[in-house]
């Protein structure tokens, strides 16, 4: 966890409601890493021979990037906070850093930053899971 997140957190002024500090953290944390990884594997896939046939994973790595950006904002954003908003965004993030893992995954044993990338959505996956229970 990055000591930054988490004392950006401990500064809040007011009570952060029901979730795990923790959690909370470890969540932005995976979804900007996870962000930042799957813009880098969509630019890498586009700089491949076989670019044609990575189509699919750069659409599937640029979906993840945005919703996992959008997903760290929004819970850093702690004012006028929706429980069942973050409860479905953090949902739909994890299920597409399951999605963009699984693409990506199929090409790891041919393409590094597949596989790194993979492992960061997987990453972003549990986090967000973790997040979920920690919600109730």
């Amino acid at each position: 966890m990055t000591h930054h997140v988490s004392t950006m957190l401990d500064t809040y002024p007011k009570d952060l409601g029901p979730v795990d500090r923790d959690a909370l953290a470890a969540c932005i944390e995976a979804c900007v890493e996870c962000a930042q990884t799957c813009t880098a594997c969509a630019d890498a896939c586009l700089a491949e021979d076989m670019v044609a046939e990575l189509t699919g994973c750069i659409s599937t790595n640029l979906d993840c990037a945005d919703l996992c950006a959008a997903t760290g904002r929004v819970l850093t954003r702690r004012t006028g906070d929706s429980l069942e908003v973050t409860r479905a965004l953090v949902e739909a993030c994890r299920i597409e850093c399951r999605t963009c893992a699984e693409e990506c995954e199929s090409h790891a044993q041919m393409h590094e930053h597949c596989r790194i990338c993979a492992e960061a959505c997987r990453r972003c996956e549990q986090a967000c899971a973790d997040l979920l229970a920690a919600l109730g």
